[in-house]
């Protein structure tokens, strides 16, 4: 009986959104690898704190320049083969970070992947229609289960690899399996389907460039179409993105060098802020399709003051501490967030409001990654850490005034 309402309780997960997950799970993990390490790689190429944040600034420049067109064409032509196309072209660009010999190459191989990453918005619009309305907590919790399966293994295996061989072979190796995996993920993902069945041809080069002006107008102007709530929501996730980002590519940086973490010590701790987003990723979705999405988004802010002061002052033991609350702080933000984003955007504005959304999360991103590295080198490296914390009591005051959940969920 139990056995038959699990199977039941996850009989959505077909088609699309499990080739998603399955392609998901490999590219995380294969990801993740290289990440763990990744601010270290880019100091021992030559650059500096300042540098990563210029990295940083540079790729999210990038990346949210490409939203309008990417969403104005997953909304035009169809998601599927900007998704396809896109991954094989992601992989590629993870070789040029194996074989970089400096950091300017870093830099080279960011801004193309960046450009590659156009198909973020109909990713994004793909995975929300494959997902039945009344089962988006499941399906975004699910994804977030599996994907933290994955960014569990991969610390593990990074910080074997670091006590092994050092850093630069660790890097090296990182970064070529993530180009081989990502590349079997863009096999997987041939067998998507289509979802916008209607104009889903596949557009030449000349018209994707000629369609930026439009894409950026038709865009913004379909705020003037969806409802309040999700303006607000829009302004929660973008400042959110500003604040996240000033501090999270320093976090290796001041763990292992602020506070004496050892290399392994923090691929422990990053295994343990998986294994807080997976146990809390279930719960959180059924709570979240039971009782709806607004709670749980102020809960998941709430969350981040305690666990960045700890991270800020504290030893190895209060870091894992701060690590079980940052996992289930993040894992409640992504699965509320995109429920209650997918319930105020219609079908036919998705790609568009995603892209818009993304460009404006991206470009305060990038200003972030470029303040936090000179905050963290200039002047103390604990400021960017206590700006996050302390602009997350100010968002979870933003959300408990004005966003409410909408009377009828978009399909």
């Amino acid at each position: 009986m139990n056995l038959r309402r699990i199977v039941k309780e996850f009989s959505f997960i077909r088609g699309n959104f499990l080739i998603l997950l399955a392609s998901w799970t490999l590219m995380t993990f294969a990801a993740s690898v290289p990440e763990t390490y990744y601010s270290l790689y880019v100091l021992a190429l030559g650059g500096t704190e300042a540098t990563i944040g210029v990295i940083g600034f540079a790729s999210s420049i990038i990346l949210a320049l490409i939203q309008f067109p990417g969403g104005y064409l997953a909304d035009k032509h169809g998601r599927r083969w900007l998704v396809v196309v896109m991954t094989f072209g992601v992989a590629l660009s993870y070789l040029a970070y194996a074989l970089a010999q400096s950091w300017q190459f870093i830099l080279a191989a960011a801004i193309l992947q960046n450009i590659f990453l156009i198909y973020q918005p109909a990713l994004t619009a793909m995975s929300v229609d494959s997902i039945p309305s009344e089962k988006r907590g499941m399906g975004f919790s699910t994804q977030t289960l599996l994907l933290n399966i994955a960014r569990l293994l991969a610390p593990v295996i990074a910080g074997a690899l670091y006590l092994i061989a050092g850093l630069m072979v660790t890097m090296r190796v990182g970064y070529s399996i993530t180009f081989i995996l990502f590349i079997v993920a863009g096999i997987l993902r041939t067998r998507l389907r289509e979802t916008l069945r209607a104009n889903a041809t596949r557009p030449s080069g000349a018209e994707i460039l000629r369609s930026y002006p439009r894409s950026v107008k038709e865009s913004i102007s379909v705020w003037k179409h969806l409802p309040r709530g999700a303006l607000y929501l829009f302004l929660v996730t973008a400042f959110f993105q500003l604040f996240a980002l000033m501090c999270s590519p320093f976090l290796v940086v001041y763990a292992m060098k602020i506070l004496t973490i050892g290399g392994p010590q923090w691929a422990l701790i990053l295994a343990l802020v998986s294994v807080s987003r997976m146990v809390s990723a279930l719960p959180m979705g059924k709570i979240i399709d039971r009782s709806g999405r607004r709670a749980p988004l102020l809960l998941s802010l709430l969350l981040l003051f305690p666990s960045m002061m700890l991270f800020l002052y504290g030893n190895f033991h209060m870091l894992i501490v701060a690590a079980l609350l940052f996992g289930v702080s993040e894992s409640t933000w992504g699965i509320a967030q995109q429920s209650l984003q997918a319930d105020l955007i219609p079908r036919e504005h998705r790609g568009k409001a995603v892209g818009c959304i993304q460009f404006a999360a991206l470009l305060l991103g990038g200003v972030g990654q470029l303040a936090g590295g000179i905050l963290y080198r200039q002047f103390s490296p604990q400021i960017p850490f206590l700006l996050f914390a302390v602009s997350s009591l100010i968002l979870a005051a933003v959300t408990t005034v004005f966003i409410h959940e909408p009377a009828r969920r978009e399909n």
